[in-house]
């Protein structure tokens, strides 16, 4: 029949709600059709089906096409889908090989017999879970059984608290057949997964027999499926004696269809074996459609017939009007008459018999009268197989080919073979197989074997047959047994048998399998096993075993390996010579082998070393001996013999024992030559060496008052000199020396004879001419940066004329003095100095100068270098002390004159000295009377210098001259005084005003550093009479005395009117005026120099800097700052370039004035560093004049 399109399935299926479940484990995960309970059955007015036994689980999962192509039908809750036993398996598997992390206790598979209940129990540790986990209990695969919880299913859970276990429970209630199967339990908890797979069996209760349902056996497979039109057999699985089923009353299956409710369509199609479900729907629907009441037709064709292939089915329609023409329809194509189909008339019936109905006969039939149709559906059922022939009990060898034969009722009928109840399904791997002619069916079995046994079964749609197989071995026989065999070593061992059967066996060896590798080859040609054996070892001896395959039978045989004696000397070198350290235990194996283990002597010139306990022995194991030496000494040495013999033959070998020691100590070294930090060392080599060539020798050295000694060198010094290096100058030291052979190190020879490392110092430094005359050239240096240890003698000064090469040495003896003067020199001459220091090394190298000497006396202008804080007013306070140090220059000496403020000084208060280079002026205790302008003249011949120098001496100052009252008023004095008359040679800076009780006259400070002559004391107490006094001030301190008020101040109690007084406005402008003038300045090139001078104005006038007449502005290498009326220009690293006249310019709106001074910036880089080495001023220019004369092009 064509198949429904998609649009009538929808049609089909609409009206059909899946029903409420009742009963959840009602399921069969063998796809096969479950047994409907008796009381529907009864209801439904049908035989009533057997239940069957616990089913084989079949069937595969619809393909994608027939999925979409079969109506989604909903099933009755005792219905299940059939999956793959193979795929049921491997999840059992997977799911028991997984490692539990959740489950403390797993549901396990159990038994129980129909009707009883059982219950499965599952525990979950929650210590480490925040909440309760989530919990599936499956039948089969996929069907999930809490929505089937009712009658016969209850799931409960329960939680501990204390040991915090949930434990989950399914119980089934009174457990049927179809409830047997694989059920899984699985439980989750966030990321964590657990499951567990356990088996449920339901045996019959004793003494019931279910009745079979055949229509239900044998039903086909649902379409969709990949055995589509196969017929299940596993209904009848297990069911070896069937009784001849009663015959039921007809049962009209298109009528149960039409009065059933649609949820109970794929109940009756499963019962009653239909297989095109979906084509009855769908004629079903077209027959509901048909309502209204035809004109055409009297009596309608029935909506469905129903007959056994190759019955005879009658369509019978009954017209309303006899004329008119009735034509019969089969799928859309008329039906014309034949021997198959033969039309009747009676009266208004209108009748179609088929004859001989077949399968292509099942489908649509339709009869047309005028324009109206009526039509019916037929069905065609096939008969049962049936076996005609039964299986015969059969009896076979090992490795026999076995037939076992049946026929069926019917060609080419399906028939199915089991085997101890499994059903036996062939393939290309099986040694199964089943042939088909006819009505014959046959089972060949290839080379049987005893697994084999069994009782196998045939069954088809209408009966079963069933038979014994027995598999035995055939009666072996040993042909060829195992002989013992002895065998050299490195020969072929070839153990061979044969047995009267072709079959398999095992090899052992003392008990153990023997296993292949490319020396041992197993070998099975037909009847004839061999082993086989190449090179044979030692390890190959032992008791061989040959085990035909399921036999008890042994095939025995013993091997024994021979070998003569060997020796093994390859360790010892070509020579065989063995060395030993004197001293040391000598323990010498010698590998040896041999079968049987031989017996070993050792022997030294003829006679025989015997094994015991004596300082030389033997030892003797089966795989070596040993000579076993316990202190070894020098006579130990010489030839050693052994000799080997067992019954295979005898061996000999000769070994030579070196006894070897340490070499004798070196003699004491020399110490040939020594240096600053070094010396040479020479040895000679030891008189014995050990019996072992010198392979080096180690040097160590210490300090004379030490007991370290410290290794010089940790690389073998091959020769017998060296030269330790990195000394301390100055510390005596001693040598050793340690010889070294391959047997160890020697010991030390005698220390060598104490040596002190020395060095020559430095050359000396700053060779310069200090003065030039007509004779003599005076010269001087300073000393060498380094002396060293060895001290500084002297120093040793040499010159030779210009032209020559020969050195004159000036000084006959060392001089300790950098200075000296040559003298006796011929005028105009020029010579080439040099300079040597001297100590107990010896001299060092020459400090030369560099250029010749004019022997010539040279007039140099006086110049006088006046520092810097001389040339500002110089003060010192009375009672201090007076040093100045004022350098010049001039050559020849020049005469120095002082005078003070025009006259000369008087020597006696004043003390004067002059040197070459400066004059100093000293006064012990400083009075005012020394307070005055210095004068200073230096005079070379007609040249004369002069420079002045202000020198005040200050003292404290004398009191104010008069202190009076000039007024009081209310709680206020108004004082005023006259300056002292003696202000202490400098500016009185303020005055300190007291008050006084007249009662206790207690002096109290009231106002300090006061700058005014006049003053107002208030906060006075009433009543109380004060007298006021006043000291000056200067830089040096207080007055010593204080003027007082001749009159005292009454603060008088009744209250006066105070008038107060009239003053003028003090007038405090003041045009710019300098206090303090700059002063010309001498500056170091690369130091900051800064220019000060103080101003005071009111108002408070600009200032302003320049250069040689130009404003300085915005440059980074000035920084000007004022502050209290100091005003300062700071210049940053000057350069020559920085030097000339600089300017202060103050401005206000009552005048300007400014004020200049001159800046030199001296040398550079040499000027200043001989200024920091403490070279006096005035030498440093006569050198930087003689640099710039002798290179002026460098300067």
């Amino acid at each position: 029949m064509p198949e429904p399109t998609k649009k009538e399935e929808n049609e089909v299926l609409a009206p059909a709600p899946a029903p409420a479940p009742e009963e959840p484990n009602k399921e069969k995960e063998a796809g096969t059709a479950p047994a409907k309970e008796p009381n529907k059955e009864k209801e439904a007015g049908t035989a009533p089906a057997k239940e069957p036994n616990k089913e084989k689980e079949a069937g595969t999962s619809p393909g994608k096409d027939e999925e979409d192509a079969s109506p989604p039908v909903a099933l009755p809750p005792e219905w299940s889908i059939g999956e793959s036993p193979a795929g049921e398996e491997q999840d059992k598997q997977n799911a028991n090989s997984q490692l539990s992390t959740l489950f403390v206790e797993k549901p396990q598979g159990g038994s129980v017999k129909v009707g009883e209940n059982i219950t499965f129990i599952a525990k979950v540790q929650a210590e480490d879970l925040l909440r309760k986990p989530t919990i599936k209990w499956f039948k089969g695969k996929w069907m999930d059984l809490a929505s089937k919880a009712g009658k016969h299913l209850q799931l409960k859970e329960t939680f501990e608290r204390h040991s915090r276990v949930y434990t989950f429970e399914m119980q089934i209630i009174k457990a049927k057949e179809n409830y047997a199967g694989n059920y899984r339990c699985e439980v989750t908890y966030k990321d964590k997964f657990d499951s567990c797979s356990f088996d449920l069996e339901v045996h019959e209760s004793t003494g019931t027999t279910p009745n079979i349902d055949i229509r239900s056996a044998f039903k086909r497979s649902g379409e969709g499926q990949d055995d589509a039109g196969e017929l299940d057999f596993s209904g009848l699985l297990k069911r070896r004696e069937v009784k001849q089923q009663e015959e039921q009353p007809e049962v009209d299956v298109w009528e149960l269809l039409k009065n059933a409710k649609p949820s109970e369509y794929e109940k009756i199609a499963f019962q009653y074996g239909i297989t095109d479900l979906r084509g009855m729907l769908k004629r079903l629907k077209r027959m509901r459609r048909v309502e209204k009441k035809s004109a055409a037709f009297a009596r309608i064709l029935d909506p469905a017939y129903q007959v056994d292939k190759g019955g005879r089915v009658r369509f019978v329609v009954e017209l309303a009007d006899p004329k008119l023409e009735v034509k019969w329809y089969k799928n859309g194509q008329e039906i014309r008459p034949s021997t198959k189909y033969i039309f009747e008339h009676k009266g208004c019936e209108r009748i179609m018999f088929i004859n001989n109905c077949v399968l292509t006969d099942d489908s649509e039939y339709y009869v047309t009268a005028g324009d109206e149709k009526c039509s019916t559906e037929l069905f065609v059922r096939e008969p049962p197989v049936m076996v005609t022939k039964q299986l015969e009990d059969t009896k076979a060898y090992c490795g026999e080919r076995v037939e076992l034969e049946c026929e069926v009722s019917e060609d080419d009928a399906n028939v199915k073979w089991f085997k101890n109840g499994e059903e036996i399904i062939p393939g290309p791997k099986s040694r199964y197989h089943i042939k088909v002619e006819g009505k014959k069916h046959i089972l060949v079995i290839e080379g049987a074997t005893k697994a084999d046994t069994a009782e196998y079964s045939v069954m088809t749609t209408g009966g079963q047959s069933s038979a014994k197989l027995s598999v035995d071995l055939k009666p072996l026989k040993i042909l060829t047994p195992l002989t013992d065999q002895t065998v050299n070593l490195g020969k072929e061992i070839c153990l061979k048998c044969e047995v009267s059967e072709n079959i398999t066996g095992k090899w052992t060896k003392n008990g153990l399998p023997v296993q292949e590798s490319d020396r041992l080859k197993i070998v099975h040609k037909g009847r004839i096993h061999k082993l086989v054996i190449a090179n044979a070892l030692v390890e190959d001896e032992g008791d061989y075993v040959f085990t035909p395959d399921a036999y008890s039978v042994t095939l025995p045989a013993k091997v024994h390996v021979i070998d003569p004696p060997k020796i093994n000397l390859d360790g010892l070198g070509d020579d065989n010579t063995v060395t030993v350290i004197a001293g040391n235990k000598l323990r010498l194996e010698i590998p040896i082998s041999g079968e049987p283990p031989p017996k070993a002597i050792w022997s030294r010139a003829d006679k025989a070393i015997m094994e015991g306990s004596g300082r030389i022995r033997a030892e003797n194991y089966p795989d070596s001996t040993t000579l076993v030496i316990d202190i070894a000494e020098k006579d130990d040495s010489g030839v050693y013999h052994i000799n080997l013999k067992n019954e295979a033959g005898e061996a000999h070998a000769s070994i030579k024992i070196k006894v070897v020691d340490i070499p004798d100590p070196p003699v004491a070294p020399n110490v040939t030559d020594v240096g600053d930090d070094w010396c040479v060392v020479t040895w000679e080599p030891p008189v014995y060496d050990g019996g072992s060539p010198i392979l080096g020798y180690f040097i160590e050295r210490k300090k004379k008052q030490s007991s370290r000694w410290m290794r010089l060198n940790f690389d073998l010094c091959k020769e017998t000199i060296f030269e330790p290096k990195k000394m301390i100058e100055g510390v005596a030291y001693e040598v050793r020396i340690f010889a070294v052979n391959a047997v160890g190190i020697s010991k030390p020879s005698m220390p060598s004879k104490p040596f002190v490392p020395l060095a020559v110092t430095s050359p000396p430094t700053l060779l310069t001419v200090d003065s030039v005359t007509d004779t003599t050239v005076t010269m001087k240096w300073r000393p060498p940066d380094q002396i060293g240890a060895a001290g500084l003698d002297g120093y040793v000064l040499e010159y030779c004329f210009e032209g020559t090469d020969d050195w004159i040495v000036a000084n006959t003896e060392l001089i300790e003095k950098t200075k000296f003067t040559i003298t006796g020199l011929p005028t105009d001459s020029r010579i080439f100095v040099r300079v040597k220091a001297v100590n107990a090394a010896g001299a060092s190298e020459p400090k030369y100068y560099s250029q010749p000497i004019l022997v010539k006396e040279i007039i140099e202008p006086p110049k006088i270098r006046i520092p810097r804080h001389l040339k500002q007013t110089y003060i010192r306070r009375v009672g201090e002390a007076i040093n100045l140090v004022i350098p010049f220059q001039g050559k020849p000496r020049p005469e120095l004159i002082w005078t003070k403020d025009g006259a000369p000084i008087d020597k006696n208060q004043i003390n004067i000295r002059n040197s070459e280079t400066d004059t100093i002026v000293f006064i012990r205790k400083a009075e005012r009377s020394h307070s005055g302008k210095y004068d200073l003249q230096v005079k070379v011949e007609k040249f004369v210098e002069t420079a002045s120098i202000d020198i005040r001496v200050i003292d404290r100052p004398g009191p104010p001259q008069l202190v009076k009252i000039e007024d009081v008023w209310g709680e206020n004095v108004a004082l005023s005084w006259t300056p002292p008359r003696d202000d202490g040679n400098t500016a009185i800076t303020g005055y300190t005003i007291q008050k006084a009780d007249k009662k206790s006259m207690e002096w109290f400070t009231v106002i300090e550093h006061y700058h005014r002559t006049s003053a107002t004391i208030t906060e006075l107490v009433i009543g109380n009479e004060y007298y006021f006094r006043v000291f000056a001030e200067n830089m040096c301190g207080l007055s010593e005395d204080a003027t007082m008020t001749k009159e005292s101040a009454v603060i008088a109690k009744d209250g006066k009117i105070y008038k107060n007084p009239v003053y003028e406005d003090f007038d405090f402008t003041e045009a710019p005026m300098f206090t303090q003038p700059l002063v010309n300045t001498y500056a170091v090139a690369g130091y900051n120099a800064t220019l000060n001078c103080s101003v005071r104005g009111n108002p408070k006038p600009k200032i302003t800097w320049m250069k040689n007449k130009v404003a300085i502005k915005d440059d980074p290498r000035y920084r000007m700052f004022s502050n209290q009326g100091v005003c300062t220009l700071e210049i940053r690293k000057p350069s020559p370039y920085d030097g000339g006249t600089y300017c202060c310019q103050a401005v206000n709106d009552l005048g300007t004035v400014e004020i200049e001074c001159k800046l030199e910036v001296k040398g550079g880089l040499s000027f200043c560093r001989l200024l920091l080495q403490g070279v006096p001023p005035n030498i440093i220019d006569s050198y930087l004049r003689d640099l710039h004369s002798s290179n002026p092009e460098e300067y």
